[in-house]
């Protein structure tokens, strides 16, 4: 043990002291910029609602980078920092190998988020989060990026150090446990994401410097190497703390380790084709490359989702089975605590991520069905599906065990932090279903003003639209409250929630400020766990379960062949 570590008085693991305090400046680091992009979302949103239609064109555009930039970049990779140091030093009781690495890691990282933030408000840099060629930004935006991912890309080497010197001090026995083995895929998914990132920005750099040209398609090509797989390494992470979150909050069993691991190989081996989806309607590349990426590999990272998807509700009901919760087919999930912030964000961020960003995620990116959704609000529909309900969801649940557990402070207006979840995840599902909805009519996904007021041209949608951008508006403004009751909560309680002593483990506490996971664990197994039925038969242990992917695997049949039938009304045949 360093000198500055301390063992978790309710977990019992060694926290190293350099793991600790970067866990808790990522986090922190990441709330700001879920700020940032939370107000200028708001902003846009209150834009594309024609009734407000609050800015004009050039703030438009301006937060929209800003939100794209805040969201899909600082938010997450801040967040997944956290994640990786949690899930190696903490999670394996190692210490840190090179502290004056994380801190050079941390420091670039801040240091190219502001950069980008200054270039973007100050109006140097209204290119949207893809930031597409021929579209210029000055040169500090494109160095702030490549600062910034260079930082996040030594973390990421500092990730493999911590396991290798866990492995080498003995620090644990056997395997790495589940929750670090899906920490290290999307460890490895962002090493690959950041190194595409190298490869498109540095040339990108040096073209806004007018030092060379640059082609635009090479740009798409690589950049969606950087800019959709890095939407893959939360998908990693999301699913590591969906593990995590089930353990934590009632003691969810994992059915079968191998499988799960396996599906986390799959993530590694073809998750980063999907890429590939976003240049289904570009002319140069040819149809044989769009179906290979877009087809047959793609969906062996389709089947990975879909295997953690069953066996993280599966683990969930095993675990409340085997605890006697088995009355019913549903029993297991009546009588789960639903009022723990943590439980409650993971199944929202489960079923939103697969109900909805899951099925239209897999049929948008069919070759043909694309044709249709490309640059519709379809597609932001289908990401704030995945990214904001799914992924951030399942950050926010696990906030209110890494305040207590790695800041050592209660959570704050605690009332409040329950119903949080339910007022984020409601307003995002009803959100990315209209703005999914809105899509099937051709609302555009990027411009300024549906109408088109002053085009050449007219352009006319049904008269449903105002109405379904009116809902989304709505299921935006609940989702926003989510989100500003998340940020009031999580700085109230960094900064000025009661401290818990160092000895304090809030075990048999009456639970005011702390979740139910901390002040009562879930009792352990039964000693005849082992010869249960689930270990005999895992799949008949889990009937609601079965039940739920039975309607899961239905709904996802009719959208897809409903989406067959839109395809045919526009290729007419006969």
């Amino acid at each position: 043990m360093t000198a500055t570590s301390r063992i978790c008085p309710t977990t019992g693991l060694r926290v190293d002291g350099t793991a600790d305090t970067l866990i808790k400046l990522n986090a922190v680091a990441a709330t700001v910029a879920l700020l940032i992009g939370g107000v200028a979302g708001l902003l846009v949103m209150l834009t594309r609602w024609q009734v407000v239609h609050l800015l004009d064109v050039v703030w438009f555009y301006r937060l929209l980078t800003v939100h794209g930039m805040n969201m899909l970049i600082f938010f997450i990779l801040f967040f997944e920092m956290a994640v990786l140091y949690f899930a190696s030093a903490v999670l394996l009781s190692a210490r840190v190998p090179a502290p004056r690495t994380g801190w050079v890691a941390f420091g670039l990282m801040i240091a190219g988020a502001l950069m980008v933030e200054w270039t973007m408000f100050a109006g140097k840099a209204d290119v949207l989060f893809t930031s597409y060629v021929p579209l210029r930004a000055e040169p500090p935006y494109y160095l702030g990026i490549i600062l910034f991912a260079v930082g996040a890309l030594i973390v990421v080497g500092h990730f493999f150090a911590i396991l290798v010197v866990a492995k080498r001090e003995q620090t644990y026995s056997g395997s790495v446990p589940l929750v670090t083995f899906g920490a290290l895929t999307a460890a490895v998914i962002a090493a690959v994401t950041l190194l595409h990132g190298a490869l498109v920005y540095i040339p990108t750099l040096l073209w806004s410097m007018n030092l060379i040209e640059i082609d635009p398609e090479f740009y798409r090509l690589i950049w969606w190497g950087l800019g959709h797989s890095s939407q893959q390494i939360n998908v990693a992470a999301m699913v590591s703390i969906w593990y995590l979150l089930g353990a934590l909050t009632l003691g969810s069993v994992v059915l079968n380790e191998k499988i799960s691991r396996s599906a986390f190989v799959l993530y590694i081996l073809f998750i980063s084709m999907a890429s590939a989806h976003h240049l289904l309607v570009d002319p140069g590349f040819g149809p044989s490359w769009k179906v290979w990426n877009t087809s047959y590999f793609m969906y062996m990272a389709v089947l990975a989702s879909m295997i953690h998807g069953f066996t993280v509700p599966a683990g969930i009901e095993a675990g409340q089975r085997l605890r006697g919760v088995t009355q019913g087919l549903f029993g297991w999930l009546r009588r789960a605590p639903w009022g723990d912030p943590g439980f409650s964000s993971l199944i929202f961020s489960l079923v939103i991520f697969g109900f909805v960003g899951g099925i239209t995620g897999v049929t948008f990116g069919t070759e043909q069905i694309n044709i249709i959704a490309h640059n519709t609000l379809r597609i932001p529909g289908h990401f704030h599906a995945t990214v904001v309900a799914g992924t951030a969801l399942a950050f926010m649940g696990v906030t209110y065990y890494v305040i207590p557990l790695i800041f050592r402070r209660e959570i704050a207006f605690y009332p409040m932090a329950r119903i949080q979840p339910y007022f984020f995840a409601v307003g995002m599902f009803i959100f990315s279903i209209a703005m999914t909805f809105a899509g099937t009519f051709g609302v555009p996904r990027r411009h300024w003003d549906m109408t088109f007021a002053q085009a050449p041209f007219q352009v006319e949608f049904s008269p449903a639209v105002d109405l379904v951008i009116g809902v989304m508006a709505v299921g935006g403004l609940i989702a926003i409250a989510g989100g500003a009751m998340y940020i009031v909560v999580t700085v109230w309680s960094v900064f000025l929630g009661r401290r818990l002593a160092p000895d304090e483990s809030g075990l048999g506490a009456e639970g005011r400020g702390l979740p139910p996971g901390i002040v009562s664990p879930p009792r352990p197994l039964p000693a005849n766990a082992d010869d249960s039925l689930l270990a005999k038969h895992p799949l008949g242990h889990v009937p609601g379960t079965m039940v739920l992917v039975i309607v899961f695997l239905a709904s996802f049949i009719v959208y897809y062949f409903v989406n067959w039938k839109l395809l045919s009304d526009v290729w007419s045949v006969g």
